[in-house]
């Protein structure tokens, strides 16, 4: 996005990115919830707890059980009694049943487990308790990633990298130093670096190898110049992934080189948004975990707490173990916490090395003392220049002052004409007494 792009556009979503997301949020959800997990939870729980050996299980009007001999007659909607063995029982319609039709009884939004390996009695299974939060969270991912990939003017995410695009830029000019031709050139995808014009590339890259120049060492040493690493034959994409973000990485930050190269990755998603991880490790890296890191770690807690009440609460037997609905649900929420935690700390900057930090401190320490000492040689040269030069001055000013002070006869009868009076009698007390004596 260049910067004519930029000042056009706005920092506020529209009405159209909600709708959009939440159309997506909704009937994604609906889909997972009414098709996709109920055939998956069937699959999976008829592979484990279904009949061994040669017994074979049959579908009768959606439920899947063991036949019996009366199985040949059977007929949709005339009802499970007598038909199937209610031994092996996996019910996962929303079809309510009665005992006297069918043999067992549910409610529509119910969904019924039997086998001798859950013991006894049926596990009865709610899914708007268990399932709809699993269901919530594979809707909102699908329409995150979706809004990725469409048009920033109705993608929700799109719209949101598109505008850290502009905030990045942003920062890395106001930690670098740099105008907004600069940072162009340093976060301009491959392809569009090419199409620039030389010259004016040449210039950017001379002015920040200038800028990036490092400190004379104690030997003296002088840092290379650009003229012997840049010329005619130079490639300037190498030059500029190789060699002069190695040398923003060093004189800046790892942080500062992380934003560079995250913001030129996100520019080639602008313009293909197929490429929607690009853009995603942007927004993530340098929006969502610096802003919201914290809040993640709450839902964790949160979700944590929950889950061990309801764990709590069934080991108070006030859950029976036919009906683990809640129990299921706190899991998922739990578990949805935890990717979503992990999701961030995937994107999460990593701390920078202790002993580059400290070499920088060291580093910064130093120029801050040598400037420190030339500034108090400058303020002890101008003490001297300023001493010597009016010494004169200034003892005349003083005794312009004291002869003032004593020839104003009311200064004289105050304090001093006091004082004189008091060193008068105490020397004439002295005299009179070495005369008596």
């Amino acid at each position: 996005m260049t910067a004519k792009d930029a000042k056009k556009h706005t920092y506020k979503h529209g009405i159209q990115h909600y709708i959009v997301l939440l159309g997506l949020l909704v009937s994604i959800s609906y889909l997972f919830y009414s098709f996709i997990i109920p055939r998956a939870v069937e699959g999976a729980v008829v592979s484990l707890f279904k009949p061994e050996g040669e017994k074979e299980m049959g579908h009768f009007d959606g439920v899947i059980a063991m036949g019996t001999q009366e199985a040949g007659r059977f007929k949709p909607g005339s009802g499970l009694k007598g038909i199937i063995n209610t031994e092996y029982l996996f019910d996962f319609t929303n079809n309510p049943r009665t005992e006297a039709k069918d043999g067992y009884s549910k409610k529509s939004d119910e969904w019924v487990v039997r086998a001798p390996k859950l013991g006894e009695e049926a596990i009865i299974l709610q899914p708007m308790i268990g399932f709809s939060i699993l269901a919530f969270v594979f809707g909102a991912g699908i329409s995150m990633v979706l809004t990725l990939i469409f048009p920033a003017t109705i993608g929700f995410m799109a719209y949101k990298v598109d505008r850290e695009i502009i905030h990045t830029k942003s920062k890395i000019r106001l930690q670098t130093g740099f105008n907004n031709d600069i940072v162009e050139v340093l976060t301009v995808s491959e392809k569009q670096l090419e199409t620039m014009d030389r010259d004016h590339v040449a210039k950017v890259f001379r002015y920040v190898w200038d800028r990036t120049e490092p400190e004379e060492d104690v030997t003296g040493k002088q840092g290379i110049k650009f003229s012997s690493m840049f010329d005619d034959n130079t490639d300037i994409l190498e030059f500029r992934d190789e060699v002069l973000y190695l040398r923003i990485k060093e004189f800046f930050s790892d942080f500062v080189m992380k934003e560079i190269i995250d913001t030129k990755e996100a520019q080639s998603y602008s313009r293909n948004r197929l490429q929607f991880m690009k853009g995603l490790r942007l927004y993530m890296s340098h929006h969502f975990t610096e802003k919201y890191s914290n809040n993640v770690t709450g839902l964790a807690y949160f979700g944590a707490a929950i889950l061990i009440i309801v764990i709590g609460v069934r080991g108070l037997k006030f859950i029976p173990p036919t009906r683990p609905s809640l129990i299921l649900g706190a899991i998922f929420l739990e578990g949805s916490m935890l990717g979503l935690l992990a999701f961030t700390l995937v994107y999460t900057e990593e701390e920078e090395r202790m002993d580059r930090m400290l070499k920088k401190m060291e580093d910064a320490s130093r120029n801050q003392l040598e400037t420190l000492e030339d500034v108090s040689k400058d303020m002890h040269k101008m003490s001297v220049a300023l001493v010597e030069g009016n010494s004169d001055l200034i003892k005349t000013k003083i005794n312009q002052a004291v002869t003032e002070f004593l020839s104003n006869p009311n200064n004289l009868r105050g304090e001093v004409a006091d004082e004189l009076g008091r060193i008068v009698m105490t020397a004439l007390s002295k005299g009179i007494s070495a005369g008596s004596k």
